[in-house]
């Protein structure tokens, strides 16, 4: 495995991040992958940076694990909070340290930008992903999440 190099993602990585959603979607219980509504998606955080930043493990040219973070505002923190999402290393690069070692460049990241706090979520049924994140300090809450999915209007 040649060096990983840990740094923002770009436009030009669009193909690379959707065919990585892609992957994580098929494995996530609640998601479907649907590869126009993910490049839509990561097409607006690129737009619009204040939203949210994508952040890659690179190995040359080949963007080998991905993962985001989008910003909001914590009443509770009284500033700048982040929501962790979409982490995903490809099949073929797993079990190599990358997930940890991205993880650890977001949070740093995060903290160079004066987030206060990060959340996520996580599959129940993934335990390798619960222990990943609470070996970088993440805790359980005793919130839980809940969710509505609204339609997009017509026109809209």
């Amino acid at each position: 495995m040649s060096d990983i190099k840990l740094e923002s993602a770009s436009k030009k990585d669009l193909p690379q991040l959707v065919e990585l959603l892609g992957i994580l979607f098929t494995q996530e219980a609640e998601f479907t992958p649907d590869a126009e509504k993910q490049r839509r998606a990561l097409q607006e955080i690129f737009d619009h940076p204040e939203r949210g930043r994508v952040f890659v493990a690179r190995d040359g040219k080949r963007v080998v694990a991905m993962a985001s973070l989008l910003y909001t505002v914590s009443t509770a923190e009284g500033g700048k909070a982040a929501l962790f999402e979409d982490l995903v290393v490809h099949p073929e690069q797993r079990r190599h340290g990358i997930g940890g070692q991205l993880l650890a460049y977001v949070v740093e990241q995060a903290r160079a930008e004066g987030v206060l706090r990060i959340t996520l979520l996580t599959d129940m049924q993934n335990e390798r992903a619960q222990a990943l994140y609470r070996r970088a300090g993440f805790v359980g809450s005793p919130l839980r999440p809940m969710r509505l999915r609204l339609k997009r209007r017509e026109g809209a």
